[in-house]
């Protein structure tokens, strides 16, 4: 075999023909290719993914081997370093200028689990490797303190400028502002909508969130004033409408979706989440049993064109972290895992999708 040396061109030329599965458009177009060196017989580069929770890596990776053994050679030796970008919409931001992605949590009606999920969707995300935050809009309800085994915790005031800011309580990897912490547990939140407001405003001017791929907005049930402080203080990437199977639950969900959808609002619902989706008892892992219903958030996300992230279980070993202060996805059996790591990487290979195709969302102005 006769040594051949590469040209970048060639290499270039010849990874043009592997598509991005998810933006379908060839990976060198989108510059996701990067740091080519080349070498007699082999070539080394990088390829840069739109986030490090993409479930095809191993596609990718094997689409750039063939095109190069195709189009060049199939004596080349060749060696795909993979890293991620998260993809964000959000540039020269005012508010949250270091945040690529701002994603509102929302559901229908309460008990439906939304917090569960968005607790254990950001330590999924974490765990893939992106920077990941919470606020919990919640006001008069906060349960990210308990569900994080922080209920004990301030956040911490320093000045800047002659500002108070504080810094975001932080656990499992995820940064952290609530309500709760800010209160006694215990004590009630007796305010109007607008004072509600105005905290949830402060948790985006005063707190120092730094630099985030992902901060994840876990919102009260229905469609009040809250959701409506959201939409007007941060253009929002995008909403997760998280939804039991039946039917009273799915009713509710359809107004929290079409919301959203308003005209005057416009932010893209990024897909459905469908919590308690069916009972696996422990000593049987391997029955469903659909206890409240089969189907109901696939109908909801067919009903309204937009993808089904994930189904949930309803498993003991959820509800027991919750309670414990463990996210369950940190420290849980098989099946809850792997249904909130499905979520989670279906949840950024839609904001990855939407950042390609649509634009920045506007931020809501009420006149």
């Amino acid at each position: 075999m006769s040594d051949y040396r590469l040209h970048k061109d060639a290499v270039l030329q010849a990874l043009s023909t592997v598509e991005e599965p998810d933006l379908k458009r060839d990976i060198v177009s989108l510059n996701m290719v990067r740091d080519v060196t080349l070498g007699i017989d082999s070539v080394r580069f990088t390829v840069v993914l739109t986030t490090p929770a993409c479930p095809l890596q191993e596609v990718i990776r094997k689409r750039c081997e063939d095109a190069i053994h195709t189009h060049i050679g199939p004596q080349i030796t060749v060696q795909v370093d993979m890293t991620s970008d998260v993809t964000s919409t959000r540039v020269n931001a005012p508010t949250l200028p270091g945040v690529k992605n701002i994603i509102a949590v929302a559901s229908g009606k309460g008990g439906v689990g939304k917090s569960t999920v968005t607790a254990n969707l950001a330590v999924a995300l974490h765990k893939s490797g992106a920077k990941v935050g919470i606020i919990d809009a919640d006001i008069y309800g906060p349960s990210m303190p308990t569900m994080f085994g922080a209920e004990d915790i301030r956040p911490r005031i320093f000045q800047v400028d002659g500002q108070n800011r504080m810094e975001p309580i932080q656990q499992f990897g995820i940064k952290i502002m609530s309500m709760g912490f800010l209160v006694d547990p215990g004590q009630a939140i007796i305010w109007r909508g607008t004072m509600a407001g105005r905290a949830l405003q402060q948790f985006f001017s005063d707190a120092d969130w730094g630099e985030l791929d992902y901060l994840l907005i876990d919102l009260p049930p229905g469609t009040g004033d809250i959701h409506l402080t959201l939409v007007q203080t941060v253009p929002v990437t995008g909403a997760i409408i998280v939804t039991t199977p039946q039917k009273v639950a799915l009713a509710d969900a359809v107004k929290g979706l079409a919301m959203f959808k308003q005209p005057q609002i416009n932010v893209p619902v990024l897909g459905v989440v469908e919590n308690m989706s069916y009972f696996t008892p422990a000593e049987l892992p391997d029955h469903q049993y659909f206890i409240f219903g089969k189907g109901g958030g696939q109908q909801l996300a067919d009903q309204f064109g937009v993808p089904m992230l994930g189904q949930i279980p309803l498993v003991q070993s959820i509800r027991e972290a919750g309670d414990d202060g463990r996210p369950a996805f940190s420290a849980s059996e098989p099946i809850v895992g792997e249904a909130f790591q499905s979520a989670a990487q279906a949840l950024a290979q839609q904001v990855a999708i939407r950042n390609s195709a649509v634009e920045q969302t506007k931020r809501v102005v009420v006149a």
